[in-house]
């Protein structure tokens, strides 16, 4: 039955011509879904954990691990007033919140970061109306965010650990060479001693050198990795706060001790963007973690270009604006599962930013008729978060188109046609790890 309706649809929309590239968009927006990531947050493990990698006590937040701060809320609300200027002028949105309520769907993972980071932004966005966010409990798996806990996917974990192990040369232990500079970096930020010092000064007593547990790939723990990457998880953990204190405004004493610029942050970024590589972005792992996502997302954009229901999609035929809000590794999966990149100034390619966001525009050739998808990533630069900067059409996040490999057509915008991204998308899903559920939670 899956595969009959995934054929019907297709056929119905090879029907309509190929469209072109053109010097002058003709294009009307239809549909948008924004992905993005929640905003700033206070780091993962508690300064219990933390305190033990570092010679000095890392700076205090002023909420729970893990929680979004009131900075993290005031950025997504900012973000949230933008798209609100951005798709006003585009004419999806009227300016009037009670009518455009009806018209959005709003669904987030069921951690607190990410609920509140889709409340915040709908109050930026309309303001004057009340915005229900769909999510589960927080001990539930949503199958959109986590198919395997949910039981729509089945992950092999003998297979996820080759996976990875495979795209290492099998020697996991290696990656500390191809990454020595980070880790140089890592460890003398940690120990609070220069960059380069030779030699390098011993672990202070009673202190963890992160930088010195072996790399390895082994069954999942406790992490919520599909796999565990041995050290390499350690040293994420250490280095996640440094991009939060930047990004949440804490003086600049408290960024890394005073050790770390933007650019420094950005450079401990490159070993975190490994972790969510390794994770979220091999083939296997990718096929099925991130198919029940994919197919609910591009049948959603099937739905409103047919104005037909369909099963396994979000939100109603009417409905004009889907804003998911999840982690990094949700986004860095989907992304990886289109062979998706993007860079964004000051930061490591591919990373998702916190309040950043994949947006895929629905668009009807104002022409031929013909639906096209129009992708790009948007986010706040690192001082935008860092001095809550206020956003504008004139005054804008950061952006880059995005290219979809198979699909996109020679312009500015890389413009990909409906028809053929549901092709790409029936090459890339798995549909053993995917349902056609209404995921409408």
């Amino acid at each position: 039955m899956k595969t009959r309706l995934l054929r019907s649809f297709t056929l119905a929309l090879l029907c309509v011509p190929f469209v072109a590239a053109q010097p002058v968009d003709n294009t009307q927006l239809k549909q948008v879904i924004v992905f993005g990531r929640h905003s700033v947050r206070s780091p993962i493990e508690p300064n219990s954990t933390l305190n033990t990698f570092s010679a000095q006590p890392f700076p205090e937040f002023s909420v729970a691990p893990g929680y979004l701060t009131g900075n993290g809320a005031t950025l997504e609300t900012i973000l949230g007033g933008y798209y609100r200027l951005w798709f006003t002028k585009e004419g999806l949105l009227t300016g009037n919140d009670s009518a455009d309520a009806a018209f959005v769907y709003f669904r987030a993972n069921v951690i607190e970061r990410t609920i509140a980071s889709a409340q915040a932004f709908a109050a930026g966005m309309l303001p004057l109306a009340t915005v229900n966010v769909n999510h589960y409990g927080p001990t539930d798996s949503d199958p959109l965010f986590d198919p395997v806990g949910a039981g729509i996917a089945q992950l092999n974990q003998q297979m996820a650990i080759d996976a990875v192990a495979g795209r290492l040369g099998g020697n996991p232990p290696s990656l500390a060479t191809a990454y020595a500079p980070e880790l140089a970096l890592t460890r003398a930020v940690l120990f609070n001693y220069p960059v380069g010092e030779t030699p390098a000064p011993p672990a202070p007593e009673g202190k963890i050198d992160v930088t010195t547990i072996p790399f390895a790939v082994g069954p999942a723990g406790q992490s919520g990795w599909p796999v565990d990457p041995g050290g390499l998880g350690t040293v994420l953990l250490a280095v996640d706060p440094f991009v939060m204190e930047y990004a949440e405004g804490l003086q600049a004493s408290d960024v890394g001790w005073g050790q770390l610029t933007a650019g420094g942050v950005t450079q401990t970024l490159r070993i975190y963007a490994l972790g969510l590589d390794l994770e979220c972005r091999t083939p296997y792992l990718d096929k099925v973690l991130s198919s029940n996502l994919a197919s609910h997302v591009v049948r959603s954009m099937v739905q409103a270009a047919t104005g037909n229901a369909m099963a396994g999609s979000l939100g109603t035929p009417s409905t004009r604006m889907i804003v998911l809000i999840a982690s990094d590794s949700q986004i860095t999966g989907l992304a990886g599962l289109f062979d998706l990149d993007w860079l964004l100034p000051g930061y490591q390619p591919d990373y998702c930013a916190p309040g950043g966001a994949m947006v895929l525009e629905l668009r009807q050739s104002q022409t031929t008729g013909e639906y096209i998808v129009r992708a790009s990533y948007v986010s706040q630069t690192l001082d935008q978060l860092r001095n809550l900067t206020a956003l504008t059409l004139n005054a804008p996040p950061a952006s880059a188109p995005v290219f979809i490999p198979g699909c996109s057509v020679r312009n500015a915008t890389f413009d990909c046609p409906l028809a053929d991204l549901v092709q790409v998308a029936k090459h890339v899903i798995d549909p053993r790890s995917a349902d056609l559920t209404d995921s409408n939670n």
